[in-house]
């Protein structure tokens, strides 16, 4: 995180260990609108004269900087903060200087604290401002200098070193000796990037007839069921006409019969790419009506990108100079040993006609949010080029900057951070594959407390299309409700399958794949299906509306807990005022009970003081003293709880 160490040739000052940045400033941080840039810096010069340092900051393309005057907190390290107020790009840096009439200031206070004589010394302060008028034509200046020029010592001495003169003195001062580190960026999201639920909506699959495609009409009957349950964001698989050659059947097989859909993912045939819409959907119209009818229930719509084609994509007749030809003639189809995408081609992102590409690839982009598309899920977007996305996404961003990029890569961590760093706004984890009471308590503090705080936001899923944890695969309730409240209340973004509430869980026999996906085949789902979740799920985001400090990330703590199957922690609200608990059974089969911590210190409670914890899952409230609680989760009872503190 610590980058460059800055001394210009013609100052004295020193800059270093500058924060925040990120990998010495080549790729933004990113914050969210509401949020203050908080920056730290060690600023030193030689010697013991006074410097003086502000924090500069604008919003990128703009010419004017806004100082704002850097405090010293204790060796050298110096710290200011900065408003974020607009969803753009900013830059910041830190500005620093030898200050000649602070040293002046201080030094005659000492000499006039010990008794000596400061007459030269009342010369040198007038001198000083004459320096500073002739300079500037501060007529303030002026003013200060003929009140100082006959007045005997004591007085000059008063006049020099008073508040106002100081004031006058630091808006005319001489920074032709500054210090000034490189610009910095950040990036400023909107809240959501941070803060919502995400339900994931297999669209051709909301209907009544398990012989056809769901249309988006149909799907819009949905939409109170998904906004009562609480969700922010409605997340579609890709939309476009689904290829015919290679189309796989039920469960990826290779016989598909001639009434199987197909995987959306092998986008494009004879009806067209990536800017149709498959005809058993609907037609554009009808789309553009579906999110505005998501916009009625006060959710939005994210839409799946994912960059690749069906051998019938239309792109491939009109440039095959975008695709790899093997010897034979063919394309090469996709693959991830051991696993086989027959259905399915890759572009390739280096072709000698990249620039075409890369623009045509952008203009789907904004096709879509001409639609009112303003969130996208990207699909595997470590297999296309780094600097493809970092190009994109600025693009994307600086004429529609409340533009959310998902990146959905489940890879090395390296190549996932990498991913978030050069502009994905949101990104998947490994927490689906996280399972033991130090494996989360590991991973969450590298991504809220390690430098990824600075530019990764985790988006957490309990499962996907694709992925069927085993801890799901027994389909026990409890097991499916402790993983969404891990979900939900670990992370601050977070998303639902649907199906997950109403336990789907069985594999494909000794594999993380839900068995009949629906990838492959039309479903239809009774939704109000006797043992479903839906009252927990809306429950918990009814908690992490109403508790702000659910809405963060960066504040979880983890707290102590006996039993190794219980993981408790905690978060707070940015003003302090709003602090959760949560206890989890990590274990689906068996209870577990044990006494967890509660920091009181840091509530203003004392040990031996009554309070009152309010359960906010079930409402009960229980009054106690000490800061050891006693708790005891049932995985088909109560597989975790939600704690308030509340001063009797």
């Amino acid at each position: 995180m610590t980058g460059q160490r800055l001394q210009t040739a013609a100052g004295p000052v020193i800059i270093e260990d500058f924060y925040p940045e990120l990998d010495a400033g080549r790729y933004p941080i990113k914050r969210e609108v509401g949020d203050d840039l908080e920056v730290w810096a060690d600023v030193f010069r030689d010697g013991h004269d006074a410097i003086a340092c502000v924090l500069k900051y604008r919003i990128k393309g703009k010419r004017k900087w806004i100082e704002v005057p850097m405090r010293h907190v204790a060796n050298d390290r110096w710290t200011a903060s900065a408003p974020l107020t607009e969803n753009t790009r900013y830059e910041y840096t830190v500005e620093a200087w030898p200050d000649e009439y602070a040293t002046w200031v201080s030094d005659v206070g000492k000499k006039l604290a010990a008794g000596q004589d400061v007459t030269l010394e009342a010369e040198e302060g007038r001198l000083l401002v004459e320096e500073a008028y002739a300079r500037t034509k501060d007529p303030s200046l002026e003013t200060v200098l003929i009140q100082t020029k006959v007045a005997p010592t004591e007085e000059r001495i008063a006049l020099l070193r008073d508040e106002a003169v100081a004031g006058l003195m630091a808006r005319n001062v001489d920074r032709s000796m500054s210090s000034v580190y490189p610009v910095r960026e950040v990036v400023v999201d909107r809240i959501e990037a941070r803060f919502a639920a995400w339900y994931e909506m297999f669209q051709r699959s909301q209907g009544t007839d398990p012989t056809r495609s769901a249309t988006f009409r149909e799907c819009e009957a949905r939409l109170p069921d998904i906004a009562d349950m609480g969700f922010d964001v409605v997340y579609l698989l890709p939309p476009h006409p689904i290829g015919k050659t290679h189309r796989k059947g039920p469960n990826n097989t290779l016989n598909a019969g001639p009434d199987d859909p197909g995987s959306p993912y092998a986008i494009g045939s004879e009806e067209g790419g990536h800017k149709a819409i498959h005809p058993d959907l609907g037609t554009l119209e009808d789309f553009r009506h579906f999110v505005g009818a998501c916009h009625e229930h006060g959710m939005e719509v994210a839409l799946d990108l994912a960059i690749q084609c069906s051998p019938d994509h239309p792109y491939i007749k009109e440039h095959p100079e975008w695709f790899k030809w093997r010897p034979d003639g063919t394309i090469k189809y996709a693959e991830n040993p051991p696993k086989k995408y027959q259905d399915i081609v890759n572009v390739d992102f280096y072709t000698k006609d990249w620039k075409n590409l890369w623009n045509e690839w952008l203009d789907v982009i904004l096709f879509w949010i001409e639609q009112g598309v303003k969130i996208f899920r990207v699909d595997n977007p470590h297999t296309k080029s780094f600097a493809f996305w970092e190009w994109c996404i600025r693009e994307v961003q600086r004429e529609h900057p409340e533009t959310i990029f998902l990146a959905e890569a489940f890879t090395r961590p390296k190549v996932m951070k990498n991913l978030a760093k050069l502009g994905f706004t949101q990104s998947y984890t490994y927490f689906t594959w996280r399972h033991a009471k130090w494996e989360f308590i590991e991973y969450l503090e590298e991504l809220t407390q390690g430098e990824p705080r600075e530019y990764m936001r985790p988006n957490f899923f309990p499962s996907t299309p694709d992925i069927n944890p085993y801890i799901l695969h027994s389909g026990k309730r409890g097991a499916f409700q402790m993983r969404l409240f891990l979900a939900a209340t670990l992370s601050s973004v977070y998303g639902m399958y649907n199906g997950y509430e109403l336990l789907e869980h069985v594999p494909v026999p000794g594999k993380e794949e839900l068995l009949n996906s629906e990838k492959y085949e039309y479903k239809v789902r009774d939704w109000d299906a006797p043992g479903n979740i839906k009252p927990y799920v809306k429950r918990l985001n009814e908690l992490r509306r109403q508790n702000a400090a659910l809405h963060e990330l960066k504040t979880l703590r983890f707290h102590e807990a006996h039993d190794e199957n219980i993981l408790f922690y905690g978060k707070s609200s940015r003003d302090g005022h709003n602090r959760i608990f949560c206890a989890v059974n990590l274990d689906p089969d068996w209870p577990h009970d044990t006494h967890v911590h509660f920091p009181l210190w840091e509530l203003g409670i004392g040990e031996d003081e009554e309070y009152v914890v309010e359960e906010l899952m079930s409402g009960r409230e229980i009054y106690t003293r000490g800061s050891w609680f006693w708790v005891r989760l049932v995985p088909e009872e109560n597989p975790a709880e939600m704690f308030r503190i509340r001063k009797v």
